[in-house]
């Protein structure tokens, strides 16, 4: 597997992840086409398109905050799910980010919701906020009540959410 950084908005698989993940993600989970073009001008910011067996299987969208990796976005494009690619992955992050945090939808959401936080639970995450609120992406959004997940017990969780609050959703 290959986790390759994109640099920049011109790169040729940029259209191809973004395409997936706004037919993914709902509206209020996601960043408009000028929002996700910014993200690579931010410094803390890397998406990762990944690879296995030379096809783009999948991207990640992560931040570098200040004592920790929040992974904004990780999929596994549909036609590569149900193959335990996404489990590489994990491993792949765990590897090199050992502190990281991610939202997911509560479990009680449907199906879906709770097959994702089955995988992330078997992949080394724990549930560290039920209460947390995603701040909206913008006009006509919606903020979104979800939960907070880590693979390490952080010492200040007010603190890593106004990180995330100041910096990603800002």
């Amino acid at each position: 597997m290959e986790f390759l950084p994109i640099t920049s908005s011109e790169d040729y698989r940029i259209k191809d992840i973004y395409y997936s993940y706004s037919t993914t993600f709902p509206e209020d989970e996601r960043r408009d086409w000028d929002q996700f073009v910014k993200l690579f001008t931010n410094p803390n910011v890397k998406v990762i398109s990944v690879l296995h067996e030379s096809k783009a299987i999948g991207y990640l969208i992560i931040w570098e905050l200040s004592t920790y990796t929040f992974v904004e976005h990780f999929e596994v494009f549909a036609e590569f799910r149900s193959q335990k690619l996404g489990s590489h992955i994990t491993g792949y992050l765990f590897k090199n980010y050992p502190r990281i945090v991610l939202e997911i939808e509560p479990d009680h959401l449907g199906d879906d919701a709770k097959r994702r936080y089955s995988f992330y639970q078997k992949n080394g995450f724990s549930l560290i906020d039920e209460m947390y609120v995603q701040p909206s992406y913008g006009e006509g959004k919606n903020p979104l009540d979800l939960w907070l997940l880590a693979n390490y017990s952080p010492e200040d969780l007010k603190k890593i959410k106004e990180e995330i609050y100041d910096i990603v959703y800002h």
